[in-house]
Formats: C-alpha cells, structure tokens, sequence
C-alpha cells in the first residue's frame, strides 16, 4: 500500500506579503470586541517562538528527505518564516503599557524551549500536533468568515492569508514525520502521535484560555468573569475550538492523513487573491 502524502499538484510556495497592521494600536480590532480580540492577541503572541520551533523542527530532517516533500519542507520553512515575521509585527503593536504582552511572551518561549529540550524528534511530534491545531482552526475560518465581522481589513487580510497557508502546508511536518520514521511500527507511530495530540490539547487551550484571560483583565474584568469570557468564545459563540471538532477527531483514525480532508477547493479564490497579491511587486 502507498503511502498518504501532500497532494503532487499542491505547491507549497511562500508569499513574502507585508500588512498594514497599525489598525492593532486601537485595541479591540476585532469589531470592538474585547474577547474576540484578546483571544486573537493571545494565538499571535504563540506565533513567532512557536513558527521558529517549527520551521528547526523540520530543518533537523532534511538530510534525510528528497523529491518533493524536500521542495514542500523549503516552502513550508519560508511560509512560516513569513507568518512569524508578520505576527511579531502584529504583536509590537499592542499597547505594552496596558496589557501584560511581555508576560505571555515570557510564557511562550519558556513552553518553546522546554520543547527543544526533549530534542528533535520530540520537537517534530509536537510540530505535526499543532501544525493540525492551526489547519483546524484554519478550516473553522474558511468555512465560518463570520469570525473576522467588523474587523480591521489588514488585520482581517493578515489572518486571512495566514489560514490559506496553514491550510497549503497542513501536513508538511506530519509527511516528514511518516518518512524518517518509516522504520517504526506503525503502532509505535500511531502511540507517539495520539497521545503528543491528548496532551497538546489540553496545554494549548489552556495556554490560549489564560493568556486571553490575562489580556481581558488588562481590560477591567475580574479574573473569573474573564476566564468565563474567553471559554464562551472558543468553545461556544462563535466556538473558534469547537467549529473544528470533525477534523480534529480525524486525528486519532489510525491511518489518518491530514490530506485525508481534501481542502484545495475551499481556499482556491483566497490562494488566488494571494498569489496575485505576491506577484505585484514582481511586475512593478
């Protein structure tokens, strides 16, 4: 039996786009709602130690890889650098004096580095957990754009693009993942894959949750009341967690491949959009 790749006609190619972000120094952009705000605030303030734990996730196999999963593993490392470049920026634009931003950053690269301590393939086992996380959440974007309603349109374009390329690149790490480790049992590899997941689910949302907590309390709210807050709006209205439960239940299929949810259709106009975007500096 062959196994389960990328698709050979998806092509994983890096957009080197630049967004006017300043729409972030007004605070709540997301339509003026605090919650929905903090909750976004908080994924990108994950975003530039987690991209770069990623992209040395990967970087560590490339020796061992060839064809075209060693072309997608480049495009894949200059996609993230990308997005960790624009979320940093993103992130320099909250106000710092009023909202705890150094904390969170403080927490994040504690998390990373305890990451890359357990070494490289620890490293690559967490990378295919939450590359996951983000194609799902991704797919909850595409298919519920409701999400960014009143937000600043940069900022709104940013996340935009961020989703298609999550959604291109989802299972770049997972095929490295399956190729260096072709000589484990596919038990074995099933095991490290399911129970990286149970825990990177648990740490996850509870990090999103109480970073975004932190972010709300900045805001005036009690302590409680914006853990209840931000727990309404991941896993209730608009339910940015739960929208993705099908794709994040296909997880544990043994067998499972991210590819297995075909999703070029769905982001082909924003892959268009983009892709034109990125070729106009080319043409100028």
């Amino acid at each position: 039996m062959t196994a389960k790749t990328t698709p050979a006609d998806v092509d994983i190619q890096p957009r080197d786009l630049r967004f006017d972000l300043e729409g972030a120094r007004q605070g709540h952009w997301l339509g003026g709602d605090p919650v929905g705000t903090a909750v976004f605030n908080a994924l990108s303030l994950t975003f530039p130690d987690g991209e770069r734990m990623f992209m040395d996730a990967v970087r560590h196999y490339r020796g061992q890889l060839s064809g075209k999963l060693a072309e997608d593993v480049r495009g894949f490392i200059a996609q993230e650098a990308i997005h960790s470049r624009e979320h940093h920026a993103l992130n320099q634009l909250i106000d710092r004096e009023r909202y705890p931003v150094a904390e969170i950053e403080e927490h994040v690269r504690a998390r990373t580095a305890l990451a890359r301590q357990r070494g490289p393939m620890a490293m690559l086992i967490s990378t295919i957990a939450l590359e996951h996380f983000t194609a799902m959440m991704a797919e909850a974007h595409i298919a519920h754009q409701d999400l960014f309603d009143g937000a600043a349109p940069e900022i709104e374009r940013m996340w935009r693009w961020h989703a298609m390329e999550e959604t291109e690149h989802k299972a770049v790490a997972f095929d490295v993942f399956m190729e260096v480790t072709k000589g484990w049992s596919p038990f074995l590899r099933y095991r490290r894959r399911v129970l990286s997941m149970a825990v990177i689910t648990f740490v996850f949302s509870r990090n999103i949750t109480r970073f975004a907590a932190r972010l709300l309390e900045a805001d005036g709210y009690a302590p409680e009341a914006a853990l209840k807050a931000v727990k309404r709006f991941v896993w209730n209205k608009p339910g940015l967690f739960r929208r993705g439960w099908k794709t994040y239940l296909a997880w544990y299929r043994p067998g499972f491949h991210p590819w297995d949810q075909d999703t070029r259709a769905t982001v082909a106009a924003w892959r268009a959009e983009f892709d034109a975007a990125a070729a106009q500096p080319a043409a100028a």
